[in-house]
């Protein structure tokens, strides 16, 4: 099979699908790899260390046209889109909750799109976000921290204060992995944090993986509104896998906020949890609503490019060569997790969620991929 990856062209991303690890992990099973050139600069990895793992270097139109399989991390975006066609498989960060564009690129094309973040195990689990989780929360608090400081243009507060002066108030709408991870970040900085989530479970592996060390509350409307007011920093990490993130920190929450304190919105990626939320890039990553900074940048992983990639393929690259040995039909049979993933199959819009995010009808999967069944 003719396996590609592509220099992602989406706004500050530099990460990349594949890595000359993966290109000889590839190669081994006997798969032809085309990589765009320059497509792995900006994760360190130079275009000398594919040619030597067995890569063909080729240009981006080329990778398009020529794959069997495309992987990449971000959708396709702009130009990319009429790259689209019924004989590829598009193997990314798809999001298409939050893309009608893309949605409809994908059924008109009759590609197939398999996304990363729905590939879901029998416990639940999202196996390929959760690195990516993991990373965006941390770097939410990060981004935070500078976001915060006056000569960013924040009000001039230090998260973990000093003797004398409070620490900052810090509310993390979401205890899944984002906002486990947030948590255990803003902890560490000396932050006081709150977290609220809607399922008790997850609430209590929070308090236990907090050690006690934050205020872990149950998000009903009242609750979320009164911690978001109360906040020097809200980051909203919510998912419900493959939908359109519900708005559950409102206008008027955020309007009583105090001024000068900040909104990072991680679930900015599948439509944000927050009502005054909109995608922000890398290059410039704030706005002011009400007088509250807000910082949704939907790729906010990319800002650590090397980490990121090399997470990302620990967790893909065995799907990757199973799809790339057995095609999609023998790679859900093999590994029947890929079948949450399947997103759009042939042109036919198969995931629920993402229909429903549009109002647009599904496909019964089982009918179209036999092993579904």
């Amino acid at each position: 099979m003719r396996v590609a990856t592509v220099r992602e062209i989406k706004p500050g991303e530099h990460r990349v699908g594949i890595t000359p690890r993966g290109v000889v992990a590839l190669r081994v099973g006997g798969h032809d790899v085309l990589v765009e050139r320059g497509a792995g600069l900006g994760s360190g990895f130079p275009d000398d260390a594919y040619a030597a793992g067995g890569a063909r270097l080729v240009e981006a139109h080329e990778a398009w046209e020529q794959a069997d399989l495309l992987v990449k991390v971000k959708e396709p975006v702009g130009e990319e889109l009429a790259s689209l066609r019924g004989d590829l498989v598009l193997f990314a960060y798809l999001h298409l909750a939050a893309a009608p564009e893309l949605t409809a690129g994908l059924v008109e094309a009759g590609a197939t799109g398999i996304a990363f973040e729905t590939v879901t195990r029998t416990d639940g689990a999202l196996p390929l976000l959760k690195p990516m989780s993991e990373i965006a929360g941390r770097l939410a608090v990060q981004q935070a921290a500078g976001l915060l400081e006056r000569t960013h243009g924040g009000p001039g507060v230090l998260l973990s204060g000093v003797a004398g002066t409070p620490p900052a108030r810090v509310t993390i709408v979401g205890a899944g992995t984002v906002g486990l991870n947030a948590a255990r970040i803003a902890v560490g900085m000396g932050s006081r944090v709150t977290v609220l989530d809607v399922s008790v479970e997850a609430l209590g592996r929070a308090e236990a993986a907090l050690d006690g060390r934050a205020e872990v509350l149950a998000a009903d409307g009242d609750a979320v509104a009164a911690a978001a007011v109360e906040a020097d920093v809200l980051i909203g990490a919510v998912l419900v896998p493959g939908a359109r993130a519900p708005r559950v920190i409102g206008r008027e929450a955020i309007g009583a906020m105090r001024d000068g304190s900040l909104v990072v919105d991680v679930a900015i990626d599948q439509g944000g949890c927050v009502a005054t939320a909109r995608p922000t890039t890398h290059a410039e990553p704030t706005y002011v609503v009400d007088g509250v900074v807000h910082a949704c940048v939907a790729n906010l992983p990319g800002a650590v490019p090397r980490t990121a990639a090399l997470a990302l393929e620990n967790v893909t690259l065995d799907y990757t060569r199973e799809l790339a040995d057995h095609g999609v039909d023998g790679a859900v049979e093999r590994r029947p997790e890929l079948l949450g993933g399947v997103n759009v199959l042939d042109g036919a819009l198969v995931l629920g969620a993402v229909a429903e995010a549009h109002g647009l009808s599904h496909a019964d999967v089982s009918t179209l991929l036999p092993v579904a069944g």
